[in-house]
């Protein structure tokens, strides 16, 4: 496992060598929308975020700098982010889940882990946008508070929301805004990503039915075992939806994602098949090995445990391999509880 410093170093290296590129922050695609809300036609640029505000500017913005699962959405319709901040690479080097399939290699990383944003970095870029995902309670999510004023006052912003509406909405959301940047959803390899969303949201509802179990959705992190509520998760909103049985917790926090449970009390609730949160910074189960009740869930005593990123990437392609993903666990799973 890398050091910290260690992969500090590889990010200054980078950002380095980003910079020896040039400046330019994004490769637009040449096709723009002309829809009423977001366009890059013509010499302005003007696009309505899911926060209510607008942006306009005199051009389409070519340096962009956005959050890493935002980065990674635009990736897959065909529009190339250079500048990002979130959680993009691991310390071993290799490409974190919220990255998806960027080229983790060639970006210039602002900030890696969550709190961390180099504000000298963002400024010198004379960044013309910064993108980022909206949760209610986070406009700009990933990005400090403390840096906000500061960004706001260096460039323009937008907000994808992604903690209200379905799935489908959601990823609406993000080809709204990569067509405003110049994509084109028409293409073979968009269309292609499409159909395979439409085919993978079939395969999960044959598997379901096939096999009705009962799935457990769980982070663990720190002194706490927490439980999802799907509710509150469009992907698991849309597993529900396709007949998927997910525990729901009896109490939520106060945000109605999580029921936490202590150690002592982690196996509350039993499930043929756990999916476990496998996002940068928890536990993971060769972690929890040495955690007697997590070994006492009937999924975790089958080696039935799915990882599972709670914060996937939000195009047709990224939506599309997690529910491929969720569909073969599903599959795979044998009824284990009593």
């Amino acid at each position: 496992m890398a050091s910290t410093s260690h992969l500090h170093s590889k990010l200054k290296r980078r950002r380095l060598i980003a910079a020896a590129g040039g400046l330019g922050g994004a490769a637009l695609l040449a096709a723009c929308s002309d829809g009423d809300e977001g366009s890059a036609g013509g010499e302005a640029w003007t696009f309505t975020d899911d926060r209510g505000e607008t942006v306009d500017l005199e051009a389409p913005p070519v340096t962009i700098v956005a959050f890493t699962g935002l980065a990674a959405a635009l990736h897959d319709y065909g529009i190339a982010i250079k500048h990002v901040y979130g959680p993009t690479i691991a310390e071993d080097g290799t490409a974190d889940p919220q990255a998806g399939r960027l080229p983790v290699d060639d970006l210039d990383i602002l900030g890696n882990v969550y709190g961390e944003f180099d504000m000298e970095a963002f400024a010198a870029l004379n960044p013309q946008l910064l993108a980022s995902h909206h949760y209610e309670g986070y406009p700009l999510w990933y990005l400090p508070e403390e840096n906000v004023g500061e960004v706001e006052s260096l460039a323009p912003t937008v907000g994808v929301e992604i903690s209200n509406g379905t799935l489908d909405e959601v990823i609406d959301r993000h080809t709204r805004l990569a067509e405003a940047l110049g994509a084109d959803l028409t293409t073979s390899a968009n269309t292609a990503a499409i159909e395979r969303y439409d085919a993978a949201v079939e395969t999960l509802r044959s598997a379901a039915a096939a096999n009705p179990i009962r799935v457990l959705v769980a982070n663990a992190y720190g002194e706490n075992f927490n439980v999802a509520n799907p509710p509150n998760f469009n992907v698991l909103v849309k597993c529900v939806e396709l007949g998927l049985d997910l525990v729901v917790p009896e109490s939520t926090d106060e945000g109605g994602y999580w029921e936490a449970l202590s150690w002592e009390n982690a196996a509350k609730y039993d499930a043929d098949l756990v999916f476990l949160d496998a996002r940068t910074g928890n536990l993971q189960p060769d972690d929890l090995a040495g955690y007697p009740t997590w070994n006492a869930i009937s999924a975790v005593a089958a080696g039935q445990v799915f990882a599972w990123n709670s914060e996937p990437v939000y195009s047709h392609l990224g939506s599309a391999e997690i529910l491929e993903g969720i569909a073969q666990a599903v599959t795979d799973a044998r009824p284990v509880t009593g």
